[in-house]
């Protein structure tokens, strides 16, 4: 396992991604860029972040250090923990709890033996409890890597987990 300190490159990959990326802002606004940054480099190391990456994003950005990590920090998006080859989000939020996603949430964690922030000893799937889905309409909600599972029920929950290889 790498050192957090220890410094690393961004893949030719993503320097050319962000590059292009970033020609959407005026010059003295690459700052803007951080997001997509931070999804390509989180997407090429497995689905999250360490520290040297997050320094070689605000060395290429040619930015601070802190405005990657506030960013990495504050938006759920971003994972600072190796996750599970699946990452299943479940809202928690007022419309979602209001039609059930705590009892989703609580079948969900005995299905899998897991809990919030946790990864399946096989490190297939990680659980995480996001704050907002914006899906409020068909509540409660899950989100699974980019797609979303609406109008859950523990029917549905068992249909997905055991559809996750």
């Amino acid at each position: 396992m790498m050192a957090e300190n220890t410094k690393v490159q961004l893949s030719e990959y993503a320097r050319n991604h962000i590059t292009d990326w970033i020609k959407r802002y005026p010059p003295e606004r690459q700052r803007s860029g951080v997001f997509e940054a931070l999804r390509v480099v989180q997407e090429e190391n497995n689905g999250s972040l360490t520290v040297p990456l997050m320094d070689a994003v605000a060395e290429f950005l040619d930015i601070p250090n802190i405005a990657v990590y506030e960013v990495a920090t504050f938006f759920t998006m971003y994972r600072l923990h190796p996750v599970g080859r699946h990452v299943l989000e479940i809202c928690t939020n007022v419309s979602c709890t209001l039609n059930g996603a705590e009892e989703i949430a609580a079948h969900v964690k005995k299905c899998l033996g897991i809990d919030w922030n946790e990864t399946t000893p096989d490190n297939r799937i990680t659980l995480r409890e996001v704050e907002c889905l914006g899906a409020c309409v068909s509540a409660p909600v899950c989100q699974l890597g980019k797609k979303y599972i609406e109008n859950l029920t523990p029917e549905k929950v068992d249909d997905l987990l055991a559809s996750l290889k």
